[in-house]
């Protein structure tokens, strides 16, 4: 019977709407999966976790529900499918960074702890584990192999980002966990890629009863190893052509994108041919290509941010399904003993080999067990060999234990580098960054921040007067601060392994060369105590708070320089300013690791050259009382050494015979800050003695009665001072600034720094507002570039 063209119609949207909709409902549970893992990796921020803690959880939890595992068995094969495809570009991506060359290289002493490791742990599983009946009795010998090999390996890619992120991979113990992880994992999928010739996995779970035939075995391993050598051979050459077609600044011709992926994609492929497996296809595939180029860095990149955003949600959905509590057995005692057996085995035998290894290469036995510790660190890989076991020679029970084992070899990871964190600290010597504390011979270290090139003249007035007398001098770090966008992040080069990111934005790099020229030529003509270096604090704005403290850390910096987020107008006045920048100055003021100053510019850039022979400048610094103003003489102190700096110190003084000054709240106020009151006398005295009395500078003080007085002294200062610096909570509990906080525009200068900052206020005074380095308690953390060993 023909049928109407309505009637196919009627047909055909009958099908493809309920297809519509479970589509729908699927891409919903992608994004809830997205958005929970996301939140609980947020909510398990203050422990350091890594985010496969988070998505481990919100799998199991996810994958475990009813409605969630109907859809699952709708789209079974399609979701088998991603996951297979998904789990070839991660072991793609993992054997590109991979580095052959050291199979043929002695064992370095970094590796060889490692390697201990590894052996003693396969060692102990092998002989452990038939025991415990973990497989099927059926190809007993080649479960077990395939166990003691997964067990002594490492996740080197979880383990690199754990040490990265809790700042100890420039430290010497963290270079060798991160070394000896990668061996391990490169070590251990190439075990897995040889056994899979002569325990074709795949073939087995099929019949358990079938063998592997010597010949096919043969004929397999010939294979694999042309393959191999084919890749090796070739790749370089064609690689190295499409590189040199693409250099660096231009972007990448298309045709040639698509030629290097069609040339990757055909090179994996060729395991269909013979039943190799695919995934252990692409990890060789990886492994023989070449590791630089530009070509490798974009595949890396984009494979990467490919299975972070889209894969692992996915990825970690089908393990939950796969994980059926259902069938776990948490009333067998052997489900538990083979769970905790697990943990105890890839633990000890890490733990013990390290050890052992450790003692003859002259490790301490507590750091040898944080290196073993870490790197019984467990991933993705692993999770994926724990969910095809259930469907080949082991039970879901016995999955799903292995899975929470793997669970465990992850969640301690923090603990441990908290623990390594707190025995560096023991060791080294604590020192606060703070200018009044630093040795005055030493050289003083700044990280000076910058908008742009509008910045540059107030930057480098500010370096000339900084280095005081040439000797010691000052070692500046010039960061470029740069807002991550869209536009910028499309044309960054990420190179994971050596944490190196370079911006080819043309704009981006026109303006970093436009800087670098200008403090070059300067530094060609007045180089004489001045070390200059570049850098940039490249992330979002959420994020350069952290990363310029993370620079500051790591420089072991003395004194941060923050441009106010306001600039002149030609006329005077302060136009309104990014109040992205005035964020990070707000937070950097909260969390830096030392000094910081705010630098508002008023006229300060307008002054062409500050003489090394004769006054140029004439700088003033106010001294109310308290820590801020304390760490203003101490830079007071370094400046005033310089030739064309006139410096005056200016002290405001309570005075007595005002009224105002005997009020019970201001006695009230005295009683509380008595100590500090002290040492403010205590340090004034000797700063006068030493530099005042010197001749160094002059000094003058004002008796003042209320804030109203104090407001009245500042506005006199039009037309004598180029700059004035002023503590950020200068006399914050005096009488002198009482009631300033009322009116206050900009809280992160303080009452003083906001008086001389403000719309009302001279446009021709600038002001250099400085914070001494909040100490609470032991610092928060420990310099990356660290020894422990």
């Amino acid at each position: 019977m023909e049928l109407t063209v309505s009637e196919v119609t009627a047909q055909c949207g009958g099908k493809l709407g309920p297809l519509m909709l479970e589509v729908s409902i699927n891409f919903a549970l992608f994004i809830t999966m997205v958005i929970l893992c996301n939140g609980l990796h947020f909510m398990l921020k203050p422990y350091s976790q890594p985010r496969i803690t988070s998505d481990i959880i919100v799998g199991l939890t996810l994958g475990n529900i009813v409605y969630v595992r109907n859809l699952f068995d709708k789209f079974n094969k399609a979701f088998g499918f991603i996951i297979d495809f998904g789990m070839m570009c991660y072991m793609f991506a993992l054997g590109i960074e991979m580095d052959s060359h050291i199979l043929f290289k002695k064992p370095i002493r970094e590796t060889q702890a490692a390697y201990g490791g590894l052996v003693f742990t396969f060692i102990l599983t092998a002989l452990t584990s038939p025991f415990l009946v973990y497989f099927n009795e059926h190809k007993l010998l080649e479960f077990t192999l395939c166990l003691a090999t997964a067990v002594s390996s490492t996740a080197s890619p979880v383990l690199t980002r754990l040490i990265t992120h809790l700042k100890i991979g420039k430290s010497d113990i963290g270079k060798i966990v991160i070394a000896g992880g990668m061996h391990l994992d490169f070590i251990g999928s190439l075990l897995l890629s040889i056994g899979y010739i002569f325990i074709p996995l795949a073939l087995f779970c099929n019949d358990l009863e079938v063998s592997q035939g010597i010949s096919k075995a043969l004929i397999m391993a010939g294979a694999v190893l042309g393959q191999t050598a084919l890749i090796a051979s070739f790749s370089p050459i064609f690689m190295n052509w499409v590189n040199n077609e693409n250099p660096e600044g231009r972007p990448m011709k298309g045709s040639h994108i698509i030629l290097a992926i069609a040339f990757m994609v055909l090179t994996c492929s060729f395991s269909t041919m013979y039943d190799f497996s695919p995934l252990l296809s692409a990890f060789l595939t990886g492994v023989c290509l070449p590791r630089e180029g530009r070509v490798s860095k974009w595949v890396i990149t984009k494979i990467n941010y490919m299975l972070s955003t889209i894969f692992f949600p996915i990825f970690f959905l089908w393990m939950g399904y796969e994980a059926d509590f259902r069938e776990f057995k948490p009333g067998s005692h052997a489900t538990w003993a083979r769970l905790i057996t697990l943990i105890i085995l890839g633990t000890t035998g890490k733990v013990v080999g390290t050890v052992i290894s450790g003692a003859m290469l002259g490790f301490k036995w507590p750091e040898s067990v944080a290196i073993g510790l870490l790197l019984t660190t467990k991933g993705h890989l692993h999770i994926y060999l724990a969910c095809k076991a259930m469907h080949c020679g082991a039970n879901t029970s016995t999955g799903i234990g292995m899975i929470i084992a793997i669970f465990f070899t992850v969640v301690h990871g923090p603990a441990v580098v908290t623990n390594i964190i707190k025995r560096a600290r023991k060791r080294a010597p604590s020192h606060h960054m703070t200018l009044q504390l630093l040795d005055p011979t030493s050289e003083l270290r700044i990280l000076l921040c910058l908008h742009g090139p509008q910045n540059v003249p107030s930057s480098i007035n500010f370096m000339e007067i900084s280095r005081g007398s040439s000797d010691p001098g000052i070692l500046v770090y010039v960061a470029d601060m740069i807002e991550l966008t869209d536009d910028i992040s499309a044309t960054l080069d990420k190179d994971e392994g050596v944490l190196k990111t370079t911006v080819k934005d043309k704009e981006v790099m026109d303006m970093r060369d436009q800087v670098t020229n200008s403090f070059q030529t300067y530094i060609a003509e007045n180089s004489d105590g001045i070390t200059l270096k570049r850098t940039m604090a490249l992330s979002t704005i959420n994020n350069m708070p952290q990363d310029i403290c993370v620079l500051a850390e790591d420089l072991m910096i003395a004194l941060i320089i923050l441009p106010f987020h306001r600039s002149q107008r030609p006329e005077g006045t302060l136009e309104g300013g990014n109040q992205g920048f005035r964020y990070v100055n707000r937070k950097v003021l909260r969390s830096a690791p030392c000094s910081v100053g705010i630098l508002v510019d008023r006229g300060f850039s307008s002054i062409d050259k500050i003489s090394s022979s004769q006054v140029t400048i004439n700088v003033a610094v106010i001294f109310i009382g308290g820590k801020d103003d304390r760490e203003a003489l101490a830079y007071a102190s370094r400046i005033a050494r310089h030739p064309g700096v006139k410096l005056t110190i200016i002290r405001f003084l309570v005075d007595p015979n005002a009224e105002s000054s005997r009020l019970v709240g201001y006695r009230v106020i005295l009683e509380e800050q008595q100590k500090e009151m002290k040492l403010d006398d205590e340090y004034f005295a000797q700063f006068y003695e030493k530099h005042v009395v010197g001749g160094y500078m002059s000094y003058t003080e004002k008796h003042l009665a209320n804030a109203a007085e104090t407001f009245s002294t500042l506005r006199s200062f039009e037309g004598q001072y180029s700059l004035v610096i002023v503590g950020r909570e200068g006399g914050l509990n005096s009488i002198l600034t009482k009631g300033m906080n009322d009116w206050q525009q900009c809280p992160e200068l303080g009452p003083i720094g906001d008086v001389l900052s403000g719309p009302d206020f001279s446009m021709t005074v600038s002001v250099l507002i400085i914070q001494q380095h909040k100490i609470k308690g032991d610092l928060d953390g420990l310099d990356d570039d660290f020894s422990i060993m």
